[in-house]
Formats: structure tokens, sequence, C-alpha cells
């Protein structure tokens, strides 16, 4: 055997020897898996040795442990498991949510249970091919989503079905659309999306808390719970945003949108000054 060859071989055993010795995921996380088989010592591998590879590559035992819990629950890919982890879902879940959900976020994976739960700041969609573009509308935004929905209900998360686009409704004798509306089946409730090009109004606010109305009102039934509505900006401004809905909103909600992906280091930045 070559000598390179030898190396590489050499390293891959070694990463699999501290990858198996380093990680106790099946001692403390499977067994909370109700549908995943177990054996005596609580540990099976349920991906292929190519995600593994990949996994062995995360120094961080939560952050591995997440990634792991996550390809398994959603049957990731390994195409998808590294479009996570280079967009940093881990990074903008346990940086964008209630800290401390964090710790159970490295234990169990992305746990569903209220509004918050489901809604990313920024959404990172670089696979819908537009940052070649210099400008473009948001119908374009909006029709670059349809044609990679699979992608986009992928970003969105876990418990989403997609309803329709252009959501039509008359109030007064006046038309209006909603973009987008997803239903998500672990919150039982409507998700509505409205696309914004540009930096977020005040006046956008108020539109998505009437669509959001009016939905609760009218559509959604009385076992269900609250619509949420979630604006995608390319920019906002927190005070306009906080000035603009109550203290106790758990409906409406403002999330920034990056067509082309940044660095950790890059996001982790944007993240901490949007928790500023």
């Amino acid at each position: 055997m070559r000598g390179g060859a030898y190396e590489n071989v050499s390293r891959t055993y070694k990463e699999g020897v501290d990858f198996y010795s380093v990680d106790s995921i099946g001692e403390t996380v499977f067994p909370q898996f109700k549908n995943l088989p177990t054996t005596e010592t609580g540990r099976r591998f349920f991906l292929s040795w190519s995600h593994y590879l990949k996994l062995m590559r995360i120094t961080n035992p939560d952050e591995r442990h997440f990634y792991e819990i996550e390809s398994v629950q959603n049957d990731w890919s390994l195409s998808e498991l590294k479009r996570q982890f280079d967009s940093a879902l881990y990074e903008r879940m346990a940086l964008s949510s209630d800290k401390a959900k964090v710790a159970a976020i490295a234990k169990r994976g992305h746990i569903v249970e209220s509004p918050t739960d489901v809604v990313k700041d920024p959404y990172v969609l670089e696979f819908l091919g537009l940052p070649e573009l210099p400008t473009y509308s948001e119908s374009e935004l909006e029709n670059r989503i349809i044609d990679n929905l699979q992608a986009f209900l992928l970003e969105l998360g876990k418990g989403f079905a997609f309803i329709g686009r252009q959501q039509r409704f008359t109030f007064e004798e006046e038309h209006f659309f909603v973009d987008l509306v997803f239903y998500n089946r672990l919150l039982r409730c409507f998700v509505l999306f409205d696309l914004k090009i540009g930096n977020l109004k005040h006046q956008d606010i108020g539109q998505m808390q009437m669509y959001v109305n009016y939905y609760d009102r009218n559509v959604k039934l009385e076992d269900e719970n609250p619509t949420i509505g979630i604006i995608l900006c390319k920019d906002k401004k927190e005070s306009v945003v906080e000035m603009t809905l109550p203290k106790d909103n758990r409906q409406i909600f403002a999330s920034k949108y990056e067509t082309v992906l940044p660095s950790k280091e890059e996001l982790k930045k944007l993240l901490e000054e949007g928790d500023k």
C-alpha cells in the first residue's frame, strides 16, 4: 500500500476509534426514541458509514449528537446532512431559541412544542439560486421557493405541510392574498408566510396581523391552535418589530433570509448581534 493511501486509511481508522470512544449518544439519547431499536449496550448506528465519516469530524459532542439525531429522525441523506451542517443549523437553533432549551436540543434534537420552536432567524435559502441576480422581485422569490419546495420544507423544519400559494380571501369586498400557506401538524396550526425583498416596515407587520386574524376567525377549526405568521424579509430593525407587536406576542414573527450560504463565523456574529 502506498504511503498516502496508508495514511488516509490510518487516519480514518483513528477517527472511527475516537468517534466510538467519545460518542455516548446511544446510552443517553436513543432510548428516548420509542420507535428505534436498541441493543444490550444501548448503542446502535442507524446511519450509513458515510454519514458517520461526516459526523466524526464534528468536534463538539453536543453538536455531533444533534446532527445524528436529526439525521435519523428526518431520514436525511448525506448531502442533506452536509447542507444542514454548512448552514449552521445547530447554531441557528441554539442561539435563536430559549437558552434553557439549548441542552435539550443537543440531547433530543429539535423539539417542536411552541410557536417559537418552528421559527428560525435567519432562514438560509442558498438553494434558490438567487445570488447571481442583481435584483429580483417578491414574485420571483416566491416562484423560486415553489420550484424548490422540497428544499424549502427541509429548511422550515419538522411537521410542515404545504397548503398553497397566493391564497385569496375577501374582506369588505376587497381581495387579499397570502404569499405562502403551510400547516404544521405538530403544533396543529396554520403557518402563513409573507415575502418582502427589502427592509421590514411596520405596515408589513400590520398586514400580517390581519392575515392571522382572518385565519383564526374564519379558517382554523375550533380544536386547532392559533395561526402563526412569519414575515420573511431581507433586513429588519428589531426596534420596529418590538414597538409594533405586543409584549406577549406568540403569533407574529419577522425573520431575515439569506440567499447565500454564510460562513459559520459570519452566522454566529449575525445571530449574536440579533440577540443584543
